[in-house]
Order: structure tokens, then sequence, then C-alpha cells
């Protein structure tokens, strides 16, 4: 055991830091005073200038479930709450990292970079009552004060509160610091973190789905966003621009170079924690030639993020059928029309392009694959998303449907009827409906994100219920608004290697339309 120094000049306290008990601000300042023993019994001796180190971690992570508060109000809060109680503190912020054996080094040396100084073993105790991460600090020779873990009666933890706070309960204002109840009602945290913890569509670390490829997402993104841009600009109207489900701001992008909306101010809203911090380091280095470029992670189903008629043009670019395959399908999209509609301005506009089902979704078709058939399907739930991958995209087409059938209504709730009416090596047929055979051939080239891909439906809405659930909440469509057929599409992707029949005939199907365009006013004067 290390001698007992004669005097502590800090106290190291790592943590994520989401909320302040009344327990760690009375422990605190009983550690400082001399008022506790650490670990091993030994009395804890400070000098008087001694300090607590509060380490931030996970201070570039947040609006998840997991780091629901960003790193700026925790650190403002522990500003507020040590202020006022006479506890001499600094905070060091520590970046997300993954776990790591390496852990309390990185705390220790993002410590050392910011405050200028390193916290050595003969002059530091660290106070935590996590035994994997006090074990941690202990392998590099640092005393431990146990903190809650120590305490008689067993103190709640601050994420034991938050969960309390989640659940409606309001005694976690009896047990969490006043001043950091007050700073929790100053800026509505309370709120935001219930919304947080509540959100269905998203998982524990701030995203859709856990297995998509962001890197391969992004770039296909912005491959796409100068033909996006070029099909919406004509149709955009200056002021508030919001692009809803920005992924890495590749349309704002476009937009902010665009004369005519110099004066506008752009807004960028997507639900992915991924998407939105690409999205702002992309604005630090200047990407973006208009100022006035904001982010934000938001789910517009779950709240407003706007105020009602403030909002002049609304985009929303391939998300659509991410909203009806995540959510609860069309109900969800009539909230989010019914929101877009409330927070458009008189005279402006919602401008939506997404794919599109086909018109006649349940009509029964051949669809006639290139390879064999007779390929068992796989289970891929326990590859990593690399191998999955590799086993897909090593699939021929007809394989590729039988692996399609076995993870497409698994994962996205669709029903898939397939029946192989003919197998070969080098050609086989499935009976299906034009729905289903749409919905596999505009996911079959997906495969790096596979299982991500299988979750989301293509084919939710046809051009008429397009129709009728813009005008159903007061949206009137401008002239050009309607399905339309992609034919790049139909010939470098959706062609290859496949084709559509009739079952009765033989004769080849016309491909049916692949996407929609909609411009959806909101009338200057209330219809009715």
């Amino acid at each position: 055991m290390l001698a007992v120094p004669a005097l502590i000049r800090h106290v190291l306290f790592p943590g994520r830091h989401h909320l302040v008990t009344a327990f760690q601000v009375a422990y605190l300042t009983d550690l400082l005073a001399g008022r506790v023993r650490d670990a091993d019994g030994e009395p804890v001796t400070c000098a008087p200038d001694a300090r607590v180190v509060w380490a931030l971690t996970s201070a570039s992570h947040s609006g998840t479930r997991r780091n629901p508060v960003p790193a700026h109000r925790r650190e403002a809060m522990i500003e507020a709450v040590t202020t006022r109680a006479g506890l001499a503190s600094l905070v060091v912020p520590v970046a997300d990292v993954p776990p790591s054996p390496r852990f309390a080094h990185t705390v220790l040396a993002t410590s050392e970079l910011v405050l200028g100084e390193a916290l050595a073993p003969h002059d530091t105790v660290v106070a935590c009552s996590t035994p994997e991460v006090a074990a941690m600090y202990a392998a590099e020779g640092y005393r431990i004060a146990t903190a809650e873990a120590g305490a008689p009666g067993d103190p709640a933890r601050p994420w034991d509160v938050l969960e309390r706070m989640v659940a409606g309960d309001d005694a976690w204002r009896t047990v969490a610091h006043p001043d950091a109840v007050a700073f929790y009602e100053r800026y509505r945290l309370d709120a935001h973190v219930r919304l947080v913890h509540t959100d269905p569509t998203v998982q524990d670390d701030g995203d859709l789905t856990e297995t998509r490829d962001y890197a391969t997402y992004t770039a296909a993104f912005d491959d796409a966003s100068d033909r996006k841009w070029e099909q919406v600009a004509p149709h955009v109207r200056p002021g508030r621009i919001v692009d809803l489900g920005c992924a890495a701001g590749g349309l704002l992008e476009r937009a902010a170079r665009d004369p005519r909306l110099a004066e506008s101010d752009l807004y960028g809203v997507d639900v992915s924690r991924h998407l939105v911090a690409e999205a702002e380091h992309r604005r630090a280095q200047g990407v973006f030639a208009n100022p006035n470029v904001f982010f934000a992670q938001r789910n517009l189903l779950l709240g407003p993020v706007f105020p009602e008629r403030s909002v002049d043009t609304t985009t929303t670019i391939a998300l659509t059928h991410e909203i009806a395959s995540y959510g609860d399908g069309r109900a969800d999209l009539e909230l989010l029309a019914r929101r877009v509609f409330e927070h458009t301005r008189p005279g402006g506009v919602w401008i939506n392009s997404d794919v599109l089902g086909p018109a006649d979704p349940e009509r029964v078709v051949d669809l006639v694959l290139d390879g064999d058939a007779d390929v068992p399907a796989r289970d891929l739930s326990g590859l990593e998303r690399a191998q999955a991958a590799a086993h897909v995209a090593g699939l021929s087409p007809a394989a590729r449907l039988v692996q399609f059938a076995q993870d497409f209504p698994a994962l996205s709730g669709a029903e898939v009827k397939v029946e192989w009416v003919e197998r070969g090596a080098d050609r086989s047929v499935a009976r299906t409906t034009l729905r289903t055979a749409m919905e596999y051939l505009c996911t079959r080239d997906y495969t790096d994100s596979w299982l991500s891909e299988c979750h989301e439906r293509f084919c939710d809405l046809t051009g008429d219920d397009w129709t009728d659930l813009l005008t159903g909440v007061g949206f009137e469509l401008e002239p050009g608004s309607g399905p339309w057929r992609n034919d790049w599409l139909v010939e470098h992707r959706l062609s290859v290697g496949a084709a559509l029949r009739d079952p009765v005939t033989g004769a080849p199907v016309d491909w049916p339309d692949t996407h929609v365009l909609t411009v959806a006013r909101r009338p200057l004067v209330p219809v009715g």
C-alpha cells in the first residue's frame, strides 16, 4: 500500500454528471474538510487550496438515453451548484470513448491537458462509487474515496435519480441538490430528459438503428445532393428553410450556395446523433457558404420543433419512408404532415421527395431473376455488419431474394409472399405481388447495411395515398406534384439481372413509378 501523503491537492470526481445530488455536495465538502477516510480506512487530509476536479465524461455525446444532457449544460450546472455551495471546483470535459481498460488513463491525460498539471497519485484522491471504475484508478496507484458506495443507507446515485425523473416520480427533487433542481427547471431539462428516454424510434445511443453504416449512408446522400437540390430548388421559398432528415447537411450545403437564399436562415434537423455531429463538424470546417446554418437533433413526431406559422419552406428528402418504417406506419406520416402544416406560414411549402409504392401494389407478377433460388437463407443476426454485408453481396439476384424473404418480414413487419415457379442454375422465377417485387428490388443493392435496409419499407404509400394525406391536413398540391419513374434507377439498378413478366401471358410488365415529388402549399386563406 502507498504511504499516506501529508496533503491532498486534488479530488478527482469522474462521471457523466447529468445530475448533482445533495449527498454528493455534502460528501465532497466533508472530503475537502478532512472528515472522510479512504477505502483503506486511512484519513484523507486535504490542503487548504484543494479542489474537486469534476471529470465530465462523455462530453462529446448528447441527445441519447445514455447521455441525454449536453456537456455545456452539465458543466454549467456543476458550476452553479458548486459556486453556491462554496465547493472549490474545476470542470474537465472528457470526450466520449468506447469502453476500454485504459479509461482511467484517458481521464487523467485529458485532465492534465486541460488543467496544465498532472493529477499525480501522491496528491490526488479519486472519489468514485463504481467498483469497476474505481479499480482502474487504484491500478494506477490512486487512493479511492468510495462516495455513495461507502456511505450508510446506500444513497441514490445520480442515474437512479434521473430514472425517477423519467418515471414521473417527483421525489427526485428531494434527492437532487436544490441548485441542480433549479437549474433543471430553468432550462426545462427534466422535460428534455423524459423526451429523450421515451422516444420509441431511437436506440439507446441516439439513432434509428444500430445496423447502419453511416459512412456509406452519408456518402450516398452527399452524392445525390446535387440532383436532389436541382429537383427541389425551384420550389423553395426564401426565409426560414428547414431540412427535416438533413443527414450530414448535404442538401443545405447546396442551399447555402444559392444567391436567392443569401438572406435566409437554414435549419437542419435529424434524429440521428451521428449525422448531426457530422453536420456540425462540417459547419466548423466552413463548408456552408451561408453563415446562418443551424443544426439540431430532434424528433418532430414527439413535439413541435418550430413555432406555429414560422417556417417558409420545409424539405424532406428520402425521409418519410423511414418515419413510416421505424414508427407507426401511415399514422406517423399523418402526424408528421400535421406538424409540418402547423409550423408552415400561410403561403409556405412542404417539399417532399421519396420512394413510392406502385399504383397497383397487389397486382401479381412474375419476377424473373438471374441465378439459382435453391440456396437457403442464412441467419445474419449474429454476424458483424461487414460479415453480413459480404455474405449478401456474394448472393445472386435470385438467392438474394430468398434471403430478403426471410429478413424483410422479420425486421419491417411487412408481409411477403413469394412462390418459386421456376428454379434453375442460371435463372429463377418468383411469383409475387408488385409491391413485394419493388420492395426487394429497391433494397437489394444496399448490402453494406442490409439488416438496416430490411427494416425499411419503400412502398407503403401510393401517389393517391400521398394526395389524400396532404390534402387531408389542409395543404394544397402545386402543379408538378405526383409520382414519377426514375429511369436511371430502372436501367442501372432495378433491371440488372431482373425483369417483370405477366404470369398469364408472359408479356413484359412496365416498370412502375418509383418516386414521388410533392410540393404542398399552405393556403393563404384557410380552406372552408
